[in-house]
């Protein structure tokens, strides 16, 4: 499709410390896409991204890309904690969990794509670095969830979705300790998750763990590392490199 923005300048935004190499998605949490447009653009909110893109299509253009956005909050991947300075940040209309999580139009997860295809031609931003917003922050974010179609995103060429075979073994969840407890959390880390190996499941890796499967597995967001986690995890981890 042709990528068509609408300005609507936001006030909210800083200096950024380098160029963006990654980009963050999100849902908005409201109930309508025209109070989360106005929310973007208060500056009392003091929150903001660099672009909005409606249930219908539209794309809004709010903060320069060459700007650090407020979208990421306290957040975390392979040892960064300033993903706003490190990130594009994309809201994608959603009344999210608490207004009537629903299914991501058609029209509009073509205009994500589109919007992707031209940031990156303009950023060196590599597949791994196409996160949601509860990868960089999931003891407080679940979005955009798990009906995004991150598997869709991947066909077209942004980011990585994989189906490997279940890893064998019983699930492991909190309360579980040894090797394969230290083994995941390990795997994780290296991932760019915030979960140092400890071998003791707590409740860290629970969060971390719910965070990957509503991105790479979404079948299960429970936090219990099944055999089908565990591969997607190990997959990814040689996938990616």
């Amino acid at each position: 499709m042709t990528l068509t923005l609408i300005d609507a300048p936001s006030p909210n935004f800083d200096a950024r410390k380098g160029p963006p190499d990654m980009i963050v998605l999100h849902y908005t949490g409201m109930q309508t896409g025209e109070g989360a447009l106005a929310r973007l653009r208060d500056p009392e909110a003091k929150v903001s991204s660099h672009y909005l893109v409606e249930e219908d299509g539209r794309v809004f253009a709010l903060v320069a890309e060459e700007r650090r956005a407020w979208h990421a909050g306290r957040s975390f991947w392979r040892g960064d904690t300033d993903i706003n300075s490190a990130s594009i940040g994309i809201e994608i209309v959603n009344p999210g969990h608490e207004f009537g999580y629903r299914a991501f139009p058609d029209a509009q997860i073509a205009a994500v794509i589109a919007l992707l295809d031209d940031i990156r031609d303009r950023w060196e931003i590599e597949d791994e670095r196409i996160l949601g917003h509860s990868d960089v922050a999931p003891s407080r974010k679940d979005d955009p969830g798990e009906l995004f179609p991150w598997k869709t995103l991947a066909e077209h060429g942004h980011g990585y979705w994989l189906e490997p075979p279940p890893a064998p073994g019983d699930p492991l969840g909190e309360g579980a300790e040894g090797v394969g407890v230290f083994a995941l959390q390990a795997g994780l880390t290296r991932l760019g998750y915030d979960n140092a190996p400890t071998g003791k499941y707590d409740q860290n890796t629970t969060e971390n763990v719910r965070a990957f499967q509503r991105h790479w597995v979404q079948s299960r967001f429970d936090g219990i590392a099944d055999g089908v986690t565990r591969a997607r995890l190990i997959a990814l981890l040689r996938f990616a490199g």
